[in-house]
């Protein structure tokens, strides 16, 4: 019997072809864009899949979204792609440390209050809890992690123990925020009152959507001209003490970093976060300042006032 590929019905009616590096660069210049030194976008369309790079370029695209505005260059288009992708990366910088942040203060509070192996109790959660669920999660993240150095000295040397600190080393954020979200409303509300100076209804709403946006940036999304993953609930309390005004939250870029603002534990300290962000945004911006604009990521004119 020989090999062979079978095609379904619907595969077998697939009329999309793939086009060549030449006939990628022909299309762009059909729809308008100026392409002027065709060796830099052949190789560029050689390092960056020509459909990821049309997500970035439909920023430019006229009313009707089919050709590219007047005067629209190739080169203007990756200045573009960019200026995106560093500010995904200033935002990744922050969310990471934030993740850092919630584990040590989510795994210090639940092991200090329940105990090293507290979380194999389902009585140490809220009762909507799904714990069987909960641990089926954990043996899979621990047979797949079954080869790092750590995971296997608890192996061999504690017979499987892992206390909860050394386990959420495993953690991803969103399996950060599931085991936040499913603690004791009591639990959660110290967390964040201790720890964030939040409201505990924000934490949990702030986290999970903070959780979406670090993945968001980290599978490559456009940030600038995409919806971002859901709404933030108002901020109420103390964490908005430093506002210069009452602000309304919602679900533009700018929103999410009002809330990275306050759920960030260095942005207590205004000296650190305006050299570690505030100035690297204002830098950022100016840079750009010729194709970008901050009040289409939601930014008011004195929105320095706000994220220092």
């Amino acid at each position: 019997m020989t090999n062979a590929v079978i095609f379904s019905e619907r595969e077998q009616g697939f009329s999309k072809v793939p086009a060549t590096i030449s006939v990628q660069i022909e299309k762009l210049r059909e729809r308008g864009m100026i392409i002027n030194d065709e060796d830099y976008a052949h190789y560029t369309l050689e390092s960056i899949n020509y459909y990821r790079l049309l997500h970035y370029f439909a920023v430019f695209l006229d009313d009707n979204g089919k050709y590219y505005k007047e005067g629209t260059t190739f080169e203007c288009g990756m200045r573009f792609y960019d200026f995106d992708r560093r500010l995904r990366s200033e935002i990744l910088i922050l969310l990471e440390e934030i993740e850092l942040a919630v584990r040590a203060a989510v795994s210090n509070y639940h092991a200090t209050k329940y105990g090293s192996l507290g979380y194999l109790n389902e009585d140490s959660f809220d009762r909507r809890h799904n714990h069987k669920a909960f641990l089926n999660k954990i043996k899979r993240m621990l047979d797949k992690n079954s080869h790092l150095s750590f995971v296997r000295h608890y192996n061999n040397k504690h017979k499987g123990a892992f206390p909860l600190w050394v386990l959420m080393e495993l953690f991803s954020f969103g399996m950060l925020v599931f085991f936040y979200q499913d603690m004791r409303a009591s639990d959660k509300k110290d967390i964040s009152l201790h720890y964030f100076k939040l409201d505990a209804r924000n934490a949990d709403n702030w986290l999970e959507n903070l959780g979406n946006l670090r993945n968001h940036c980290a599978h490559y999304n456009r940030i600038y001209g995409n919806n971002l993953p859901g709404e933030l609930r108002k901020a109420v309390g103390d964490s908005v003490s430093f506002f210069p005004r009452e602000y309304e939250m919602g679900s533009t870029l700018f929103d999410y970093l009002i809330a990275i603002r306050i759920v960030h534990r260095r942005g207590n300290h205004q000296k650190e976060w305006g050299k570690a962000f505030v100035g690297d945004m204002i830098k950022l911006f100016d840079d750009y300042a010729d194709i970008v604009n901050p009040a289409d990521l939601g930014f008011p004119e004195d929105w320095v006032n706000f994220l220092l």
